[in-house]
């Protein structure tokens, strides 16, 4: 065991990423796990369950990495494509073995309660997801009021509006709960900012540790970097073949075999903030504007506030976030140099570039060995990436090109939901 991580831990900050899609807000998975956790203890259930909820909550969104769909799921009671998502998050959570629990249930939770009252579905797998579309769609009908502060004016209206969907849509016995469990003010202020945040809180000291193995944190980058590979066909397989390859340079150049399990993880985890990018951003194939520029450099920072959260995670953060750091001090978000940057961080860098401008992309084919020989010299001649690094990549550049862009296994359903709109 090289890295002292808590799973629990890790899995809350990585949720950050999921609600990363909404853009302008930011706490949709958490808002949903806090009133399906609240409805569940109306309803009774003990304490273990009601967590279970909260934690469903959660990652019930899991599936969702495009902002176009996340506007719809938001905007629109129901609509047509909202099951492409639920099997991109059931095919996600099913492979992982502390997330197997929540396959099933993410898999139905925007299946309708007449709907799944005929399916084979273990009755506890239903009434979990029927909860989770019961608070998911609270949510949808709250959201144009969180901005204005006004949704105490609208909870009786809201409460209406579910209530006359029992039996169809919620069960009418979760109905019951939720109009229980609503009927309070302190309901509602539960899902302002700062009471999410004591809310988790509270939820991470009353839970027992759970220490994390390299490979589960591995798995669990991994499931992450897909999430953020499939948000746009043009970074597809990005993360995964960084990683790769920013793990096959540090195993070059003598890092430790620590360090190098923690570089891999960096690696996966390096673009989580490209979740909070509009889709239309990422999907320009052309020169971007100024203002389309300055939106796309947060995602760094973006990656180094999620991160940052995790205990044991203090190296990996870093070498993550500063992906876009230049030696000369020019590269963003925090403008620092080379001498202030570790061995890790600017293998990563190479890796993030090289991988990119081999990668067969939408609107142009990959570089040549030749072609991106010279661009990385280039590069490293310009004083832009750390000519060490550079050298040992160009001494076994043939080797490097398949490392970074192997022949990737097809994830179903991811490319579905990247294009689905």
């Amino acid at each position: 065991m090289s890295i002292k991580a808590d799973l629990r831990q890790v899995i809350y900050a990585l949720s950050d990423a999921l609600d990363l899609v909404g853009v302008d807000d930011v706490a949709h998975g958490k808002r949903v796990g806090i009133m399906a956790a609240e409805c569940g203890r109306a309803g009774g259930l003990p304490d273990d369950e009601v967590a279970f909820l909260f934690d469903l909550g959660m990652l019930h969104d899991i599936g969702v990495s495009s902002t176009r769909i996340h506007c719809h799921l938001v905007e629109e009671f129901d609509w047509d494509g909202s099951q492409v998502h639920c099997q991109v998050g059931h095919a996600l959570l099913k492979g992982f073995a502390p997330f197997v629990p929540m396959a099933e249930p993410v898999l139905y939770h925007h299946t309708r309660w007449e709907d799944l009252t005929r399916l084979e579905v273990a009755p506890s797998v239903a009434r979990q997801a029927n909860q989770i579309y019961l608070a998911d769609r609270v949510d949808a009908l709250a959201a144009p009021h969180y901005a204005d502060n006004s949704l105490l004016q609208h909870t009786d209206a809201i409460r209406d509006k579910i209530a006359g969907h029992a039996g169809c849509y919620f069960a009418p016995e979760l109905v019951e709960q939720f109009l229980t469990a609503s009927r309070t003010e302190a309901f509602w202020l539960m899902l302002e900012p700062r009471s999410i945040q004591a809310c988790l809180l509270d939820l991470l000291k009353r839970d027992s540790d759970y220490p994390a193995s390299i490979a589960e944190l591995k798995q669990l980058a991994g499931i992450f970097a897909r999430i953020v590979d499939a948000k746009s066909p043009f970074t597809a397989e990005h993360s995964l073949g960084v990683a790769r390859l920013a793990r096959f340079l540090a195993e070059r150049m003598g890092v430790s075999k620590e360090n190098c399990d923690k570089l891999e993880i960096a690696g996966l985890l390096h673009d989580l903030g490209k979740l909070r990018v509009p889709d239309e951003i990422l999907d320009k194939p052309g020169r971007l504007d100024a203002m389309e520029r300055r939106i796309i450099n947060t995602h760094s920072f973006e990656t180094f506030r999620i991160l940052r959260n995790i205990p044991g995670f203090e190296e990996i953060t870093p070498w993550a976030a500063w992906h876009h750091e230049e030696p000369d001090g020019s590269g963003y978000p925090f403008h620092l140099k080379g001498e202030a940057m570790p061995l890790e961080a600017r293998i990563l860098r190479v890796a993030d570039i090289f991988q990119a401008m081999v990668q067969v992309r939408p609107y142009r084919t990959g570089l040549s060995v030749t072609e991106v020989s010279g661009f990385m010299a280039e590069m490293a001649a310009q004083g832009r990436i750390d000519a060490q690094v550079t050298a040992e990549l160009l001494a076994v550049v043939d080797e490097a090109m398949v490392v970074a862009q192997p022949a990737f296994p097809h994830f179903s359903g991811m490319e579905e939901s990247r294009v689905l709109n």
